[in-house]
């Protein structure tokens, strides 16, 4: 298979990153925010757009956390996650937990949220939210992957989804 900018061999691997790094760039995933708490209390959060259901039963939801960002710190440490989901309008809460890094700034001092589950921190501006135990944590590169096994979830998303279209402008707070 060939095209324009992309090889199916590895013979070029810089053509291929770039003809990838091309059709990705227009893929529209949705964006969703991650809090975690581990077990000393510490709290952290961040943008996330890699995400999926990955299975219908029992239902488990992946999450992949950029090893640059401090939640994949506090994720590592924490036995539960919430994953919240994000309408078009929120883009503001988008933009905290993104373009924000918790290295530096307590991102929780800058929105609404209560403790919940499982003593995780739950954002009230979000759509949606799902929470449950972290069932797997396997390497997968510069993301790593949790798998989250819904227990409690509340809130409805009626509108679009906040995606990535929505944010690519945005300046991350941390490196990929």
């Amino acid at each position: 298979m060939t095209s324009d900018n992309m090889t199916s061999d590895n013979s070029d691997d810089a053509a291929l990153r770039a003809g990838l790094d091309d059709l990705l760039r227009h893929a529209n995933q949705p964006m969703v925010i991650v809090t975690a708490r581990d077990k000393d209390g510490e709290r952290a959060g961040c943008l996330v757009g890699f995400s999926s259901q990955c299975a219908i039963d029992p239902p488990l939801y992946a999450v992949w956390l950029s090893v640059q960002n401090r939640t994949f710190e506090v994720a590592r440490r924490a036995d539960h996650l919430a994953v919240h989901l994000l309408a078009k309008n929120q883009r503001p809460l988008a933009e905290l937990f993104g373009s924000v890094t918790d290295h530096d700034h307590d991102k929780f001092a800058h929105c609404e949220w209560d403790d919940g589950p499982y003593g995780l921190p739950i954002l009230r501006q979000a759509a949606g939210w799902f929470a449950g135990p972290v069932r797997a944590i396997p390497s997968s590169g510069d993301h790593e992957l949790f798998i989250v096994n819904p227990q409690v979830a509340r809130g409805r998303l009626d509108e679009q989804p906040l995606s990535f279209q929505d944010v690519k402008d945005l300046h991350a707070g941390n490196p990929a």
